[in-house]
């Protein structure tokens, strides 16, 4: 059973570091948009999908309406197994939309939070406050959401240790059940890596971010949140089944403008700027490459991807899908990173050491099998 992505790629606002597929809201051809990603959604075999996720862009910058009949052909057509999830921005998320949601079988929001504190969130270029976060959370639990999820960012420009812990501070304190906490990476064509070159941008340095990683791993365990992933924490069973189905390189659609997708041993992406999307898809596919993956490339990704979980690897699942014996393939480069205290090797399994997990592209970097 395969996964399903949805692209929105608008926004009611740029954010300062987001290298995402995405594109200001006003003016843009919304509903034409809409009905030509109904198109590609229609175009979809498998009917049974495990997880669906909703991202962007952001998703919530549509209004009800649009909202609604994206939802409404899901439902129609396609049967969920497990997780529907919809990111959000939390001051767009309106009851009237979480309750839309809740309605058409939404049973986790992803929220971008990156920050509880307002000088910082006014640096990201977001449009919410620390209040609206609050609100945005009671609303979702008033409303019955299964699952909430929120992203928080560390190593941001001023950022000092004391605004991390509040940050983390905070994040615990609300009921939710998911925390994905990711490292500010200066991404080209960014407003912060254009301020950044330009000598206009200070980051903390790399000392100080391994230090906030660390807080940030040992406050959300004595929370009670597990870490199952270099940068997601859960409570309970509420891992991300849909990020899950990525790090285990399985395969997975894609749909929408700048998408890509995983299917039948081939990637594929689509055209990203909306105009040539929605002109691709009036002409029948908005698929601008397909790229058979290699047995190597599988290989290298089954590791990069695999040893993101805490639970590393499977030695067995390995063998079964490539035919061949784990150690034959990486046996001296797991022995060599196992002898530096980067990797923990059981008879089973394969997964980064909490020092990794620091190093973790350094680590990857060693799985490649073709340079």
């Amino acid at each position: 059973m395969r996964s399903l992505y949805i692209h929105i790629p608008f926004c009611n606002r740029i954010c300062t570091y987001c290298d995402f597929n995405k594109f200001l809201i006003k003016n843009q051809p919304v509903d034409e948009y809409i009905d030509c990603l109904i198109k590609e959604l229609s175009l979809i075999k498998d009917k049974k999908l495990l997880t669906v996720f909703i991202g962007g862009g952001t998703p919530t910058a549509l209004n009800e309406t649009q909202l609604e009949r994206l939802l409404d052909y899901i439902e129609q057509t396609f049967t969920i197994h497990d997780e529907f999830t919809v990111e959000a921005n939390p001051d767009e998320l309106t009851r009237e939309k979480i309750a839309l949601m809740k309605r058409y079988g939404v049973n986790r929001l992803s929220l971008g939070v990156q920050t509880f504190d307002n000088e910082l969130l006014k640096s990201l270029g977001r449009t919410h406050k620390q209040q609206d976060i609050f609100n945005a959370v009671n609303d979702a639990n008033e409303l019955g959401i299964e699952s909430i999820s929120i992203d928080l960012m560390y190593h941001l420009p001023t950022q000092t240790i004391e605004q991390c812990k509040r940050d983390l501070e905070l994040a615990t304190s609300l009921n939710i059940q998911h925390i994905s906490s990711y490292s500010l990476i200066l991404e080209p064509k960014t407003q912060f890596y254009n301020m950044y070159k330009k000598g206009m941008l200070q980051l903390p340095d790399e000392q100080l971010a391994a230090e906030m990683y660390n807080i940030t791993m040992t406050t959300l365990s004595k929370h009670g949140f597990h870490q199952y992933e270099i940068s997601n924490f859960a409570k309970g069973q509420h891992e991300s089944v849909h990020n899950k189905v990525y790090w285990q390189n399985k395969e997975y659609y894609g749909a929408g403008a700048g998408s890509h997708g995983y299917i039948d041993g081939v990637r594929y992406y689509n055209i990203a700027p909306v105009p040539h999307y929605i002109k691709a898809m009036h002409s029948g596919s908005a698929v601008k490459e397909r790229i058979p993956v290699s047995l190597d490339a599988s290989m290298e990704e089954f590791m990069f991807l695999g040893l993101r979980m805490n639970d590393g690897i499977s030695k067995h699942e390995f063998l079964c899908r490539y035919g061949k014996s784990y150690h034959d393939v990486f046996g001296d480069v797991t022995t060599s990173l196992v002898n530096e205290g980067y990797l923990i090797e059981t008879e089973e399994h394969v997964s980064l050491s909490p020092l990794g997990r620091m190093r973790g592209n350094d680590v990857f970097e060693k799985f490649l099998l073709t340079v």
